[in-house]
């Protein structure tokens, strides 16, 4: 018996080592981008029915798991406060050194509101450099301002 989302996650995780999938392999299945497809794979998203029982048969998820793919799940949640694993870390640490410059920017060029995490995109795509490959990131989210009440 599955008992939670996270439980699900480990048996996408151990199937995709076993069987040598690629994230963008179980995208064009569901035909959605890599990006917001492993977010999902990884518990952070939910899936549809279609979509779900799509990822069920790549993965050879039992039908459970394939219900628990479609419950809203508990985002933004890494095992410690300020996470350990060196490349989530350096998000973390973008975020502590440039969060302020980001947010100062989008007031500048915006007014007082948020970038959205809901009506959002992101890209990451290796860009070819003669001193070592770069990782470009884009991220695209929409502006929502405050509204006076």
């Amino acid at each position: 018996m599955i008992s939670n989302r996270d439980e699900v996650t480990q048996l996408i995780l151990a199937n995709k080592v076993a069987k040598g999938i690629k994230w963008s392999e179980v995208a064009s299945a569901i035909e959605l981008s890599k990006e917001w497809t492993t977010a999902a794979c990884l518990g952070q998203m939910t899936f549809d029915k279609k979509q779900a029982e799509i990822v069920g048969e790549i993965f050879s998820l039992p039908d459970e798991a394939i219900a628990w793919l479609q419950i809203a799940p508990y985002k933004g949640s890494l095992p410690t406060a300020v996470p350990t694993d060196p490349l989530i870390y350096r998000w973390y640490e973008i975020v502590n050194v440039y969060g302020s410059t980001i947010k100062e920017l989008i007031h500048e060029e915006f007014g007082d509101g948020i970038m959205s995490a809901i009506d959002f995109s992101m890209d990451i795509q290796r860009q070819q450099d003669d001193k070592g490959d770069r990782v470009n990131v884009v991220l695209s989210g929409k502006f929502l301002p405050y509204k006076t009440y």
